[in-house]
């Protein structure tokens, strides 16, 4: 019976996070009750306050999914059997792909800053986007791949200009933008290149 009762929790949680990223994405944080949460997820206020704190909580657990969405996807570019160069270029681009998604800039790069605050989000992107590029950087300069240049310190940067970048891409008109900074990526890591 619990396994049952565990499988129904699960199937909400995931009901509420999936019906607030389409709410966040096409809206915003400030802009979605959470009235329009609970009709869009078909379940009830108590089923809401069961999972979540408030709907500040419920928007970081869209966050972490968005990142894990982004783990996953470095994954698949990056392994055991790719380079660690040419790990850190792809795994950085795959990153630029999955946050150029619409739903995933505004959600992850424009909003959570602001509606998690600065401490909380950048503890959210150390243990998932930047964390993997940590990963990278280091093994990068562990093989002398990369010049040798303090991991963190060159990580941060590289989140930063990152997460600049698509936010300029998105503005400015989308995929071709995109494709211009995904070079301009792959030209500075060949410049970083030992």
């Amino acid at each position: 019976m619990a396994g049952v009762r565990e499988k129904k929790a699960q199937k909400t949680r995931a009901q509420l996070v999936s019906a607030a990223r389409r709410l966040f994405a096409r809206q915003g944080y400030a802009a979605t009750s959470t009235e329009e949460i609970l009709e869009k997820a078909g379940v009830t206020r108590g089923a809401l306050y069961h999972h979540f704190k408030d709907k500040a909580a419920l928007f970081e657990a869209v966050c972490v999914a968005l990142h894990e969405e982004a783990v996953a996807e470095i994954s698949g570019v990056t392994g055991e059997d790719v380079p660690p160069f040419e790990g850190l270029v792809a795994g950085s681009l795959a990153w630029l792909d999955h946050t150029a998604k619409p739903d995933v800039n505004r959600i992850l790069i424009v909003e959570a800053p602001a509606v998690l605050g600065w401490e909380r989000w950048n503890a959210l992107d150390r243990m998932h986007g930047f964390g993997e590029l940590m990963i990278g950087v280091e093994a990068a300069v562990k093989a002398r791949a990369i010049r040798p240049i303090g991991a963190e310190e060159l990580a941060v940067l590289l989140n930063g200009a990152m997460n600049a970048g698509v936010l300029w891409a998105a503005n400015a008109g989308g995929a071709r933008h995109l494709q211009r900074m995904k070079k301009a990526v792959r030209e500075l890591f060949e410049a970083l290149r030992a």
